[in-house]
């Protein structure tokens, strides 16, 4: 049990350094979580179900879940060279796809959600 905790305790303190290093060198991520503070706000404040609620949530932090894979992404092909190769090229504007896409998808919920409240 004792050897399960420590490969907890370890995972958790390297996601910890993945967070603060994206934190301090993406500022697409502040974005990102300030469009989540005010939707979790409005998510509250709103008369909406718990489930609609919690999806909303839960979309925001996707979105912030795939820009740190995004930003996984950039750190390798930067890794592997800083050349202009048309495949990196492609990998960067993948991973930020991604990204855009959750995001949207978040809208699209938004939309349903505030729809339904008028409809």
């Amino acid at each position: 049990m004792r050897e399960h905790y420590e490969r907890l305790r370890i995972r958790a303190l390297w996601s910890w350094q993945g967070l603060k290093h994206i934190w301090r060198t993406e500022g697409s991520l502040h974005q990102w979580m300030w469009a989540n503070i005010v939707s979790a706000v409005l998510a509250f404040a709103l008369p909406i179900s718990a489930g609609e609620r919690g999806m909303l949530l839960m979309g925001g932090v996707m979105v912030l879940a795939f820009e740190c894979l995004n930003t996984a992404i950039e750190r390798v092909v930067d890794d592997v060279s800083e050349e202009r190769r048309a495949l990196a090229k492609q990998a960067k504007d993948s991973g930020s796809a991604a990204v855009a896409v959750a995001g949207a998808a978040v809208g699209l919920a938004w939309l349903c959600v505030l729809g339904g409240l008028v409809l």
